[in-house]
């Protein structure tokens, strides 16, 4: 539900917080059927043209979606063996524990959110301690990268032979 600050801001700008918060569970949702419809070998080991696995580009989304919305509310940036995905040492090596984390960073992200200020998002903030920029590019960002990485899984599970789940339901 929208507060009457973010009603009012709707004649200034486009979307409100809520609606910020539905598209991006959108697309948690649609890339969570990516994953699960990935055979688990090739999840941790196929790749195309020098890419990562897809399990290590889920693996760097939910170190950006998890460790991000942690440190946006609470100021903590600092990662998890689970979210350690820029050493490439994340502790996550099967399908159903990628898929728990992903579950666990899901119900992370629903508890934060209405924790965010409206205000919040218009100001300038420095992300896991280096990357400094308005609140909501940041979490723009983190919708983009999972986009872009989850069209990466597409063309993995198409060169495997498999039929991807459509990305417009978001559902």
């Amino acid at each position: 539900m929208e507060t009457q600050q973010e009603l009012n801001a709707l004649s200034n700008g486009i979307m409100t917080s809520g609606s910020l918060f539905n598209h991006w569970q959108g697309h948690r949702r649609v890339t969570r059927r990516l994953i699960e419809i990935f055979p688990e070998e090739q999840l941790f080991e196929f790749s195309i043209g020098g890419m990562r696995s897809f399990a290590d580009m889920v693996k760097e989304i939910s170190g950006l979606s998890g460790i991000g919305m942690r440190g946006l509310v609470t100021g903590d940036w600092t990662s998890t063996p689970e979210l350690d995905y820029r050493s490439g040492k994340s502790v996550v090596s099967t399908k159903a524990e990628l898929l728990c984390l992903w579950d666990e960073i899901t119900v992370e992200i629903d508890s934060l959110w209405p924790q965010i200020p409206y205000q919040r998002f218009h100001e300038v903030i420095q992300a896991f301690v280096e990357y400094e920029g308005y609140t909501l590019d940041i979490i723009l960002y983190w919708i983009d990268n999972e986009v872009h990485h989850r069209a990466q899984g597409y063309v993995y599970l198409r060169a495997l032979g498999i039929e991807p789940p459509a990305f417009w339901n978001r559902d």
